[in-house]
C-alpha cells in the first residue's frame, strides 16, 4: 500500500517559473507569482520528487514520515 508524503512549497524561494505546476498539476498549482501546493499531503507520485527536483529554487520540499526526500542529492 502506498504512503502518504508531506509537500510544502515556501514561497520566499519560489520563483514562479511554474514547472512544478506544469509536471504535477493535481499537486501544485501558481498563484500569482508563486507556486502553491493543493494539499499539503499526497499519495506517493514520482512527478511530484521531479517537481521538487527541477524546480530552479528550491522551493519544493517533499517529506515522507519526517525524513525530506526531495529534492534528491
Amino acid at each position: 500500500m502506498p504512503g502518504k508524503w508531506t509537500v510544502r512549497a515556501d514561497r520566499r524561494l519560489c520563483m514562479g517559473s511554474g514547472m512544478c505546476a506544469a509536471v504535477a498539476p493535481e499537486v501544485f498549482t501558481l498563484e500569482g507569482e508563486h507556486a502553491s501546493v493543493r494539499t499539503p499531503e499526497t499519495d506517493e507520485d514520482a512527478r511530484v520528487l521531479d517537481a521538487a527536483d527541477i524546480c530552479p529554487a528550491g522551493a519544493i520540499t517533499v517529506r515522507e514520515a519526517g525524513r525530506v526526500i526531495a529534492p534528491r542529492p
